[in-house]
């Protein structure tokens, strides 16, 4: 009795998500599951979640069921294929008794998959007699030896979650999920068990999205159990349309099951709004079939702009592009056709997402006809070779007539593509929404020298970069996900306290003194690789603040150091500058300038306190008694300071104020921070000498022009700009006192200022300071 009971005490269900596959984690070859199932016996069997008897009714009714996307013939339904007659395919069976039971509810014809060996002569033995016609193989989920459309039914009861029980293994399902895509019959489906974490709905309804209709529905539970099993149910169809899930989850018991169940919620309503985004018509999608209708795909027509979808006509794989044709006095033209790659996290970058951009990149491209593919989270782990296999028949009937000699299409992609990346923490903010905190390798640092070489040719796609030792942690917003809010350098230590910061007292006691060369077989600091241990310690984390990784960050301290020189020809130096920072993102900024400009007594204003926790905890900022965040809106707070100025209140103003917030894909900061009202706030809140910046990234040059007006009517002709090696991306900085700064004024201050810094030259962030400095500007 008691060897039995504790046999049951196995059996029972976890407590949550955590428990299940704590286990599930530990098991990373084939051998250890082996050993699993080896342990538990041919008598034995294992359910990871929900039960027969509450599995049932709810999928009995779907296998029964008649397709629902097959074209009606002569006004009849079609009819439902009878129990015996479906092929069921069962991935990843283990030793549950899930296939035994559909087999004696008389749905025969099913083929279980596991890749342990020892499960699959297990329940081979166990089924032997009593059910003959069931079929059993030893097979890889991720590489299934199967012909195309050969499946009517593939029923996934934890295969998916437990493929995919590690964040970092979607290669693993998304090649299962292609798989399943490509092995199923027209009008089949395919019915996934699964809890619903995050990553695991976002890959499974994100690979389903085009010509499948998607429906999802909770199971009803044992009492004793605390998880929430949902059945997800896709079926394939013979279009690429894109179709809304229909949801007949029970709202009970999504409220009622906590986050778990919540998140799930979630994840479906946020893949509604992206299906939403699709099929409405500011983002019509056309396949080649409309394009031939209205002319012939091979002639270009000058200036045509199309979004398509592509892909094989039954495959089970499609794309997204967009198709450009080029005016014919924009030449010369080196290739008829080209085609850009464009990453999952950079298709929202405006380069990329705006017809100004992309104009860009066909000038570049030097081609007559240009396809951008956008690739997504279905299809992002494709190689190349695999894309240039699955689109070849959609660029054949592409490529313009222009010669009789076959064409060769080159396959472009962006350079700045991140060859390593490792998610390290994401949080929920009700202000921000989702935060995400990652590490990543580039597989060429271009972007902060050359922003414009963003073109390369694919063949150097999977070379390991030179400087892999070179890892940035970044700081990303879900509601922008193609901008980094703040990215910093890891090294194994942190600013080195040693080091003196700018002042002019130590710049008299530097010059008097021998320079110290440092022997070079010393080096203190060290740069690591993205840890995939979540509990990794804080020594291999440690941030660089020291170094910019940001390039219009550079160039608001080249600003910052420049104009303080130039005002200081005219006035007399004062003692802490009151300095305002509004946006912290992760620190980085304030924290350099706490480092190397001594005499800044720093207050930022953020608006949310979940990223000031972020920063904390993930960028190694630091309040002291130089440098405090206050949390409130930034926009209340400039007025609330223009109001205290008018009163008469001149402690209250601020010497500098610096505007550093969200951005967003197409500009930033947001339009409060543009409008004429808040500058006329910020110039009221400044001192005499005080100094306004604001960082603009507004990708259009003609949306910038009001900006211009605006900044021009309150500041006058006190306005410098630097602009970055970014298409329209610029830092600009206004004085308080409207009085013109000249281009002489600005090569005497880069003299000086240069001078100055040649004491400290062994710091990396000097040269670039150096030369931003020398591109500064009025701002005509």
């Amino acid at each position: 009795m008691g060897g039995k009971k504790k046999k049951q005490q196995q059996n029972r269900p976890p407590k949550n998500s955590r428990d299940l596959f704590k286990s599930v984690r530990e098991f990373t070859s084939k051998d250890e599951w082996d050993l699993f199932f080896a342990m538990r016996g041919s008598g034995d069997s294992f359910e990871w979640y929900a039960d027969w008897p509450q599995l049932q009714s709810l999928l009995t009714k779907q296998l029964l069921s008649p397709p629902s996307l097959l074209p009606k013939t002569a006004g009849e339904a079609p009819v439902a294929l009878g129990a015996g007659l479906l092929v069921i395919l069962v991935p990843g069976c283990g030793n549950s008794k899930l296939s035994e039971h559909l087999y004696d509810d008389g749905f025969t014809g099913i083929i279980n998959l596991d890749f342990s060996k020892v499960v699959i002569n297990e329940m081979r033995k166990r089924n032997l007699k009593e059910r003959p016609e069931m079929v059993w193989h030893v097979m890889d989920i991720t590489d299934m030896q199967f012909d195309s459309k050969t499946m009517d039914v593939i029923i996934d009861k934890a295969g998916l979650d437990t493929l995919m029980v590690d964040e970092l293994r979607a290669t693993e399902g998304s090649l299962y999920l292609a798989d399943v895509k490509r092995i199923l019959e027209a009008g089949g489906k395919y019915i996934c068990f699964t809890l619903g974490e995050s990553h695991v709905s976002d890959l499974l309804f994100s690979m389903f999205r085009f010509g499948w209709k998607t429906s999802v529905y909770t199971v009803p539970k044992e009492p004793s159990s605390k998880l929430q099993t949902f059945m997800v149910v896709v079926e394939k169809d013979t279009c690429a349309s894109v179709s809304m899930i229909s949801s007949y989850m029970d709202e009970y018991s999504v409220g009622s099951h906590g986050n778990q169940a919540r998140q799930f919620y979630e994840a479906v309503e946020k893949e509604q709004k992206v299906r939403l985004e699709y099929s409405s018509g500011s983002d019509t999608l056309y396949s080649l079939k409309d394009v031939g209708k209205n002319g012939n795909p091979h002639v270009l027509v000058e200036g045509r702009r199309i979004k398509l979808i592509l892909g094989e006509p039954r495959g089970s794989t499609f794309y997204k592009g967009i198709l450009i044709d080029a005016q014919k006095d924009s030449g010369p033209f080196k290739d008829c056709m080209a085609v850009l790659i464009v990453p999952y996290i950079r298709v929202d970058d405006w380069l990329f997402s705006s017809e100004e951009g992309q104009n860009i990149i066909l000038a570049k491209s030097q081609a007559c006809r240009l396809l951008i593919i956008l690739l997504d989270s279905m299809n992002f782990w494709s190689s190349m070779e695999i894309l240039k296999i699955e689109l070849d028949h959609s660029l054949k009937q592409l490529i313009p007539n222009l010669s009789q000699n076959e064409v060769e299409i080159p396959f472009l992609t962006v350079n700045d593509r991140i060859w390593r990346k490792f998610n390290v923490k994401q949080v929920k903010s009700t202000v921000t929404g989702p935060i995400v905190v990652d590490e990543v390798i580039y597989s060429n640092l271009d972007k902060y020298n050359k922003d414009l070489d963003f073109l390369s040719e694919s063949k150097d796609l999977d070379c390991e970069p030179e400087h892999k030792e070179l890892v940035f942690r970044r700081l990303t917003f879900e509601r922008s996900p193609g901008v980094v809010q703040s990215e910093a350098l890891l090294s194994s230590e942190e600013t080195d306290p040693t080091a003196e910061p700018l002042t002019e007292e130590n710049e008299v006691q530097k010059a008097s003194k021998p320079r110290k060369v440092k022997k070079k077989g010393k080096q203190k600091r060290s740069y690591f690789r993205p840890s995939r241990r979540a509990d990794a310690s804080r020594n291999e984390r440690k941030v660089d603040h020291n170094y910019l990784a940001l390039p219009y960050q550079n160039a608001i301290i080249s600003g910052l150091m420049l104009i303080s020189l130039h005002l200081k020809e005219s006035s007399s130096a004062r003692g802490m500058v009151e300095t305002v920072v509004i946006g912290l993102g992760g620190g980085l900024l304030p924290m350099f300038m706490k480092n190397w400009i001594p005499n800044l007594n720093i207050e930022v204003v953020e608006l949310d306190q979940v990223v000031l926790d972020v920063a904390k905890e993930h960028f190694g900022f630091k309040e002291d008694e130089k440098l405090r965040v206050r949390v409130t809106d930034g926009i209340q707070f400039v007025r609330d300071k223009a109001d205290s100025g008018a009163e008469g209140e001149s402690t209250s103003k601020l010497d500098i104020l610096i505007v550093d917030v969200d951005a967003s894909a197409l500009a930033c900061p947001a339009a409060d921070f543009v409008e004429e009202s808040f500058f006329q706030n910020a110039k009221n809140c400044l001192s005499k000498e005080g100094l306004f910046v604001i960082y603009l990234g507004s990708k259009s040059s003609t949306a910038k022009v009001p900006i211009y007006s605006s900044l021009k009517k309150v500041f006058g002709k006190s306005l410098v700009s630097l602009e970055l090696e970014e298409y329209f991306n610029e830092v600009i900085f206004a004085l308080k006192n409207e009085s013109p700064i000249t281009e002489e004024d600005l090569s005497k201050a880069c003299d000086k200022l240069e001078r100055s810094l040649e004491l400290v030259n062994q710091h990396r962030w000097t040269k670039k300071v150096i030369k931003a400095s020398k591109l500064i500007r009025p701002l005509i």
